[in-house]
């Protein structure tokens, strides 16, 4: 059994964002509201530490604790939102924390919900990547947490392709739980970072999938390399819970995958997008035989509730993919 606090101090951001800062970030000259961005967040960062180091004093000499800080990053796939958020990360005093909204349920699941506010109480910072609603039972969770947590003086930064207003839309009655909704969207100044997915920038369309021949060749070649039936892997990955799959894809140096269809169900769907998000996260090629990746999901699926989801998965398994053929 995982401790509290072995759990807490392994919410931090993912390998590939350990040298990025507010300066490593470069905005694209035709995108302003990137620079804006940048600005906003560096902002942010300074009224983190200025929190930590107190609150307000009162008419007797007492200090008042005051309210954490929060900022919402809306914007489109690949556009260095996590940058930011993992440059703000960085910046701002320990003890603080940084995980995905699945990963932040999954915690407060593991710790019980009063124990994981007393263990993120003393924070400086909450950094959630890919805020995400998916059912009211997650909406209600999170609410109580991040009010709490802002109460106590844990400021909240977000990243999501999102609104606040607009979480749970398309997925559950969100009108239902809209008290809950506004609530969330009050914590937050909500920025609008624009622009095309620096991972397809200047890079040609999505490489053909190889040959099974080929698949098996190249996995050979590079040792300790996977080799994995795509129905095989998705049975397999029902077997887990989505916080074990960094377990899963833990020391492997590439991903290969034959027979590759696209997933006409969709709980099989939502586990291979948590998968491919830990693989983009470890930086792990992925190459494939049978369908394209960008096929994976089909129009009926990219057309409801969970498009950006599923859209954002293949925007990272075509980045992984081309990682692994131009090898």
């Amino acid at each position: 059994m995982v401790l509290a606090d072995q759990l807490i101090a392994q919410m931090v951001p993912p390998a590939m964002f350990n040298d990025v800062s507010f300066g490593s970030y470069i905005p694209d000259p035709d995108e302003p509201s990137q620079a804006a961005a940048v600005r906003k967040a560096e902002e942010f960062a300074g009224k983190v530490a200025k929190i930590r180091a107190g609150g307000r004093r009162g008419l007797f000499g007492k200090k008042a604790q005051a309210s954490g800080a929060g900022l919402y990053l809306d914007g489109g796939f690949g556009v260095g939102k996590t940058h930011l958020l993992a440059s703000i990360f960085h910046s701002v005093p320990s003890p603080k924390a940084f995980g995905t909204f699945v990963e932040l349920t999954h915690v407060v699941g593991a710790l019980g919900f009063n124990n994981a506010v007393e263990q993120l109480s003393g924070h400086s910072v909450l950094c959630i990547d890919e805020f995400e609603l998916d059912d009211p039972g997650d909406t209600m969770l999170v609410s109580r947490l991040l009010t709490e947590l802002s109460a106590r003086g844990v400021s909240i930064v977000a990243t999501s392709n999102t609104l606040p207003g607009q979480l749970g839309e398309g997925r559950f009655a969100a009108q239902d739980f809209l008290r809950e909704i506004k609530k969330l969207g009050s914590i937050f100044e909500t920025i609008r970072v624009d622009g095309p997915d620096y991972r397809h920038r200047d890079l040609p369309p999505a490489p053909e999938p190889i040959s099974e021949e080929s698949l098996v060749e190249r996995a050979e070649e590079i040792p300790g390399a996977t080799l994995d039936n795509f129905d095989e892997l998705c049975a397999h990955l029902s077997t887990l819970h989505p916080s074990r799959y960094n377990k899963l894809i833990a020391d492997v140096p590439a991903v290969f995958v034959s027979g590759v269809h696209a997933a006409t169900d969709q709980s099989v769907a939502l586990r291979l997008v948590v998968l491919a998000d830990r693989l983009y996260d470890a930086n792990i090629p992925v190459t494939v035989s049978g369908a394209k990746l960008d096929e994976i999901f089909t129009p009926e699926m990219l057309a409801g509730g969970y498009r950006k989801k599923y859209l954002r998965a293949t925007s990272r398994l075509l980045a992984l993919s081309r990682f692994e053929v131009a090898a």
